[in-house]
């Protein structure tokens, strides 16, 4: 049986680390996403296991060593826009809304996706294809346009619009904008530099 990947949420502060769970396992379902309320109970779990580490920063200034040594795994959630001290590491910003949160993420995974990262089995079963229309519709979807702004983009209806939408959903079995985003992404109908 293939291992799934496994992520940490380190933050003592629980809305924070719900959030940030919440948020993962919505655009990363093939991964398992544990949650620590302090940096004891996650080196207990064997911290090394993790693909990547989302830290609050508060538990960065006080375990900074640990951190800094595991750079590429770990990604801090900073409040507001991050302190020099942290001008090496990756942030990223939580006073923010969900689609900037999932558009920083997908960011850096696009940025610094290595092969190690690739879990066999994690990739979603074969879907039925998307028309063209379809794809492009799924593309400015990915880019952040409401339905009526890809109605005048594509010089189509709004109903129109919603049908597409409701059919690639229904395709690709994903419910979420940022999960539509990712897969928008991961099979290339845009690059990490239009999100």
């Amino acid at each position: 049986m293939e291992r799934r990947p496994a992520i940490a949420v380190a933050a003592p502060n629980v809305l924070m680390g719900v959030g940030m769970k919440s948020i993962l396992e919505k655009i990363i379902p093939a991964a398992d996403v544990e949650l620590f309320g302090d940096f004891e109970s996650f080196t207990e779990a064997d911290p090394e296991r993790f693909f990547h580490f989302f830290v609050a920063a508060q538990l960065f200034v006080t375990h900074g060593s640990f951190f800094r040594a595991r750079r590429s795994k770990t990604i801090l959630l900073c409040s507001g826009q991050p302190q020099p001290a942290y001008a090496d590491m990756h942030c990223i910003d939580v006073c923010t809304n969900e689609e900037a949160i999932v558009r920083d993420i997908l960011r850096m995974h696009h940025g610094a996706h290595r092969s190690e990262h690739i879990v066999p089995g994690a990739v979603r079963p074969e879907t039925a294809p998307l028309s063209g229309r379809e794809a492009e519709v799924l593309a400015l979807i990915a880019r952040g346009y409401m339905n009526k702004q890809i109605a005048d983009s594509l010089q189509i209806g709004l109903t129109t619009v919603i049908s597409h939408r409701r059919n690639i959903m229904e395709k690709l079995g994903i419910r979420s904008v940022a999960g539509l985003a990712i897969y928008a992404l991961t099979a290339g109908y845009v690059d990490a530099g239009e999100l």
